[in-house]
């Protein structure tokens, strides 16, 4: 199981939200890239990268910031982003830069048409973000709550050929109160594709939750953002507890 560092991008600074809330937003870093030599250098094998300015917009909004990131690290780690993608030519331009997995959330709930020529045209790059609160898919950047359950949704691009799925609890999101593993295991027995968990993760108790878990489920990954940049998970010390 990958533990993957998260960097959200907000004006071309490292943050980090409280409940995908812009106003609650903590600056971490002005050099995003450093941050990522940085997680690199800690031994992760995967970046998570989101523009959040991109996923109110609907268009990518911090281009710069990626670029370095992509610059510094790309040529060593896989690196995934989300934010602001909505059309094949943005998942393209990005592909084209360096990056190995984009991100689709709110254009797949939108358009799920979308996905699946997405997936068709770049096979293994395309995963899908499903943000829920108590259940229910949010879009647009979490300011809106759809009516759509989230395994129902995952079934649906269950067949699309998608890599994976990344489920976030948005309630717990950068609050700092344990992930929902329950839901995350339901998620993942209820769909035949890798699910990689995030939200809430505070401790190395919950990363051991995950990796018992990860037993009778498909979960492969968890992302990781606060808890790492307020010191309560060591990211080589987590990553060496889920590789015993």
């Amino acid at each position: 199981m990958l533990l993957i560092p998260a960097i959200d991008l907000k004006k071309g600074k490292c943050v980090r939200l409280q409940q995908g809330l812009m106003d609650k937003a903590t600056v971490f870093s002005d050099d995003p890239a450093q941050m990522a030599e940085h997680w690199c250098q800690q031994g992760a094998r995967r970046l998570h990268l989101v523009d959040l300015d991109g996923a109110f917009s609907g268009k990518p909004e911090n281009m710069n910031a990626i670029k370095s990131i992509i610059n510094a690290v790309g040529q060593r780690i896989p690196i995934q982003l989300g934010g602001g993608i909505r059309n094949l030519q943005t998942v393209e331009n990005f592909l084209r830069l360096g990056l190995h997995y984009v991100i689709i959330g709110t254009a797949a709930v939108n358009n799920p048409e979308f996905v699946k020529q997405a997936c068709a045209e770049f096979p293994g790059k395309i995963i899908v973000g499903l943000d829920a609160k108590e259940g229910m898919v949010a879009i647009n950047g979490w300011a809106k709550v759809t009516d759509y359950q989230v395994k129902d949704l995952a079934r649906d691009f269950a067949d699309f050929g998608i890599d994976s799925i990344i489920y976030t609890d948005i309630g717990r999101d950068g609050m700092m109160q344990g992930v929902n593993v329950s839901a995350t295991v339901k998620l993942a027995q209820a769909v035949p594709i890798p699910v990689i968990a995030s939200g809430g993760v505070t401790d190395l108790g919950d990363i051991k939750a995950l990796r018992t878990a990860a037993n009778d489920a498909d979960i492969s990954g968890v992302i990781v953002g606060r808890a790492i940049y307020e010191g309560t998970i060591d990211l080589k010390e987590a990553q060496l507890l889920v590789d015993a």
